[in-house]
């Protein structure tokens, strides 16, 4: 029997495109594990439809009478309650390796990432949401119309900062090995959050991650690359 599962999702003035980073390291997890979710539409300021979450953020996943809010969290009740499936960690040793993915990609291309991408997500968000977004996300980054002057040097500084994946995808097909495993869906979330949001080209062609980015892209039958983008 199939679980019934249901996952909040972050959602932009189109219900039909899905961006956030989190949300796709779980989109890419349930697909790991041979699961599916019924997803629904959520937004910035939807606090209060995920208060039964006991907090503010999506993915949330909800199976039966168990919640379960953050990726990470989400990602270890997919391989604990389905263990019978394929494993998203390749055992025990492979779990806190890939919370070290997870938490290097957070701490590491997120920053660097909203630099490049929150200028076109404000304009690709639902009308209710713009003031919210604006306000929350100019705090830390600055003035949104002043973050495209920055945006070469952005590209060149990510760039840099993914030499460690460049290095390890230089010799082998994924992060967790011959294949892909939740290490893999950590990074490869962030990459999703540009795609679906900005046009610019973040990576060489010739680079390692660009290729393994593209393998990803085309995983569970295209699912990620099959995906609604709001940019041309």
């Amino acid at each position: 029997m199939t679980p019934d599962l249901t996952l909040y999702d972050l959602a932009g003035a189109d219900a039909a495109l899905r961006f956030s980073p989190h949300c796709w390291k779980t989109h890419m997890a349930l697909a790991h594990k041979g699961l599916s979710a019924k997803t629904v539409p959520w937004r910035f300021t939807d606090k209060e439809s995920i208060d039964f979450s006991g907090q503010k953020l999506v993915p949330v996943l909800v199976h039966g009478t168990h919640v379960v809010s953050d990726s990470w969290q989400i990602a270890c009740y997919l391989e604990d309650t389905f263990p019978e499936r394929p494993s998203l960690f390749g055992g025990a040793c492979g779990r806190p390796l890939s919370l070290f993915v997870n938490s290097w990609a957070d701490a590491t291309l997120v920053p660097s990432l909203a630099r490049l991408l929150l200028p076109g997500i404000h304009g690709l968000i639902h009308d209710k949401d713009k003031d919210y977004f604006r306000a929350t996300r100019e705090k830390r980054f600055g003035k949104l119309e002043d973050l495209p002057a920055g945006y070469a040097e952005r590209i060149a500084e990510l760039r840099a900062a993914l030499l460690p994946l460049r290095q390890m995808l230089g010799r082998q097909p994924y992060l967790a090995g011959s294949q892909a495993g939740y290490a893999d869906y950590a990074v490869f979330g962030m990459f999703m959050w540009a795609r679906c949001t900005s046009p610019l080209e973040l990576l060489a062609a010739d680079d390692p991650v660009h290729t393994w980015r593209e393998r990803l892209l085309d995983a569970f039958d295209g699912m990620a690359r099959r995906a609604p983008v709001g940019a041309a």
